[in-house]
């Protein structure tokens, strides 16, 4: 696995994911907002299968 996802887009990412599960854990929304985890873990490890099948590389390649 190599990151294809850049250091802006994970920290959107887990913030987003954080909040949506903050969200469903408080009865705010619904149990939709437990798919929070996705972004979490995607950028937690800075790779996302969606991504590699659309051919999109967010991340700095290094020489």
């Amino acid at each position: 696995m190599q990151c294809n996802v850049g250091t802006a887009d994970r920290i959107i990412r887990v913030v987003a994911g954080l909040g949506l599960i903050a969200l469903a854990a408080t009865g705010t929304v619904g149990i939709w907002g437990w798919i929070g985890v996705v972004p979490v873990l995607t950028g937690g490890f800075g790779f996302c299968p969606a991504y590699t099948l659309l051919g999109i590389k967010a991340c700095k390649t290094t020489a």
